[in-house]
């Protein structure tokens, strides 16, 4: 490198990025990579980006080692393993001045390809493997395991970590146990042989993890559901959504069989596709089960015609919406928050769904046990909105929480006690005002209680009836009850900015991780913003108030045509040149740079200053 160039010197605070092909077994040793590092009681941030084929395109693997707890992506790189040759240039142009470039030296490169400011830590990996295996799938998975060794020196990685890695991975398996040990020490003593250990990126052992777990939001809204019990799901195999169904079957086999008869509480089906499974959630869902389907966007889409019944006759349902890149195919292994008009007024006519944003695993957990409470309070479908990065990559938070004397609310459902002692039951019929009608399960009881309902229209008395008033009625006190939603569903997180200020910010969903830390960020630039996260639709009336009470508000999400702003401006009535808009819809994750740099450019634009400049005539010193 360069020797006017200084390279990055810091603790606990870098980004490491594997450039991988898809298929080369990389993914088991980059994931103990990061393992280590948070068994070393550092936090790291780690985003997997693969293709959608089974093998051989490009994937890349993200660690952002940050102490300080960060939880979104940083934006840049500092230290590239660069193990693809196909993307070598792209890879080697995305690190950082004065970064690091790890790569396979067995052939020489020529000097065009490396950078004058980036430090080249080449070691032979293939040549190392030659020399030690003879089988040629050994040499290729072991090559990740040898350069997981090298950067254990160069980074200070306590090797006993990984090692402890690998006694849980293949406990029972010994052979497995001491053939990664070798291959790990191999690259290890290479490192500590050949380059000063280690690099001035290094890791140091803290405490800063403490309790929290490491879990994807796929899995935590899986165990949500079976806490919030569900028994019956109905699903067709789409990414990035599949691992939520699969999750579910796993937990249902540990919490939902009957230990006496050996028989299971549970349903789970495979359908034919999109359509038949949504079909079949409903049709449980009419008969008392708490039923769920999980998928993406382009299953949404064939799911509208039963979501209008579901809606219309009123059957809860729960779907689990992982959200993808889009339209069409789109990029299936890509992350985006574009689903959010699609699933508010899923179907055709007059609907409005309830839509729940979870931020992060943790509330995948929580509100996916609340979904079914709310899906049976309301008698509605409830969408939990995830996305590819909260629901496929790890994420660090707190332990997952359960109340064990929380009870399921089932809303209102007539018994046969009830019928018996006259209670006037009609389908659609609200006696109190919520908008929310009773109902009852089939065979509640013998004589009354029963009805038949269907997507036609129909009176109180779920009669048929094509009569414009009966038509309006029904569906005013469809409004209703989505106003009764308001109360039910969780609240906007509210916070003010440390000065005063007359800007804010609204977001949803992941993108919180790296508003988190770009709102730090802005205030060290003297852009402060008084912030609200909105995790459910519909809206809560603190949120026009608190657009109301800015004169600039910026909303961040990850979709090209602003759909939250939109939906923002047609349900509450928002002036839309009040609003302005931060879209980040690559498919990668949005990056707390990126955050910062657009803020900043439009509240410079807009002399965002704090009050108390303002009453000073200038900026603070």
């Amino acid at each position: 490198m360069d020797a006017r160039v200084k390279p990055i010197a810091r603790v606990n605070d870098f980004v490491v990025k594997f450039a991988n092909v898809n298929g080369s077994g990389s993914a088991s040793a980059n994931g103990l990579f990061a393992r280590a590092i948070l068994r070393m009681g550092v936090p790291v941030a780690a985003r997997n980006i693969f293709p959608s084929n089974i093998q051989g395109l490009p994937t890349w693997y993200e660690v952002r080692v940050v102490e300080a707890g960060w939880r979104g992506r940083r934006g840049g790189v500092d230290l590239m393993v660069a193990m693809n040759p196909q993307t070598w240039d792209k890879d080697v142009a995305e690190i950082e001045s004065g970064g690091y470039l790890f790569y396979d030296s067995t052939k020489a490169l020529p000097p065009a390809k490396f950078r004058d400011d980036v430090t080249a830590l080449g070691v032979p990996l293939t040549a190392i493997c030659n020399a030690t295996y003879s089988d040629p799938r050994q040499r290729q998975l072991f090559k990740n395991i040898i350069y997981l060794g090298a950067l254990s020196a160069l980074l200070d990685i306590d090797p006993a970590e990984i090692e402890r890695l690998f006694s849980e991975q293949y406990r029972g398996k010994e052979a497995l146990l001491d053939s990664n040990r070798k291959a790990l020490h191999l690259g290890r003593d290479y490192a500590l042989a050949n380059f000063a250990c280690p690099l001035g990126l290094s890791i140091a052992r803290r405490d800063a993890v403490g309790d929290r777990i490491f879990i994807d939001g796929n899995d935590a809204a899986a165990l949500g559901a079976v806490y919030g019990g569900a028994t019956v799901a109905a699903w067709y195999p789409i990414t990035p959504s599949s691992s939520l169904a699969e999750s579910f079957a796993k937990w249902c086999r540990k919490f939902r069989g009957d230990r006496e008869s050996g028989s299971n509480r549970y349903a789970i089906v495979q359908a034919e596709d999109e359509l038949a499974s949504i079909g079949m959630v409903t049709g449980a869902a009419w008969n008392g089960a708490r039923a769920f389907t999980a998928t993406s966007g382009p299953g949404i889409s064939l799911m509208q015609e039963f979501l209008g019944l579901a809606y219309f006759a009123e059957i809860p349902a729960v779907l689990f919406d992982v959200q993808r890149g889009s339209p069409s195919t789109g990029m299936p292994t890509r992350t985006q928050q574009a689903d959010l008009l699609l699933c508010a007024y899923a179907s055709h006519g007059d609907t409005k769904h309830v839509l729940l944003l979870p931020e992060d695993p943790h509330e995948c957990f929580e509100f996916g046990a609340l979904a079914f409470d709310l899906a049976d309070r309301l008698q509605t479908p409830v969408f939990v909105m995830l996305d590819l990065d909260i629901g496929m990559q790890d994420w660090l938070v707190p332990p997952l929480a359960w109340d064990d004397a929380r009870r399921m609310d089932r809303g209102k459902v007539m018994t046969a006690a009830d019928l018996d002692a006259g209670r006037d039951f009609g389908r659609y019929l609200d006696v109190d005002g919520d908008g929310i009608p009773y109902r009852t399960y089939p065979g509640t009881h013998a004589a009354r209680g029963s009805y038949f309902t269907r997507g036609t229209t129909k009176d109180r008395y779920a009669r048929y009836t094509e009569e414009g008033p009966a038509y309006v009625d029904n569906m005013q006190r469809l409004l209703r009850k989505f106003e009764t939603a308001k109360g039910l569903v969780p609240k906007p997180v509210v916070e003010r900015a440390a000065e005063p200020t007359t800007a804010g910010v609204i977001w949803f969903g992941s993108t919180g991780a790296a508003m988190a830390e770009s709102l730090v960020e802005l205030a060290r630039e003297d852009i402060h913003l008084d912030r609200l996260r909105i995790r459910a639709f519909p809206f809560d009336d603190s949120i026009p108030e608190f657009v109301a009470a800015h004169d600039h508000v910026f909303v961040v999400e990850q979709n090209r045509d602003a759909q939250l702003k939109m939906l923002l401006v047609n349900e509450c009535g928002i002036d839309p040149a009040k609003l302005t808009s931060v879209l980040h819809y690559d498919g990668t994750p949005i990056t707390a740079r990126f955050i910062t740099r657009e803020i900043g450019e439009k509240a410079r634009l807009y002399n965002v200053t704090p009050l108390r400049s303002r009453k000073t005539g200038g900026r603070a010193a």
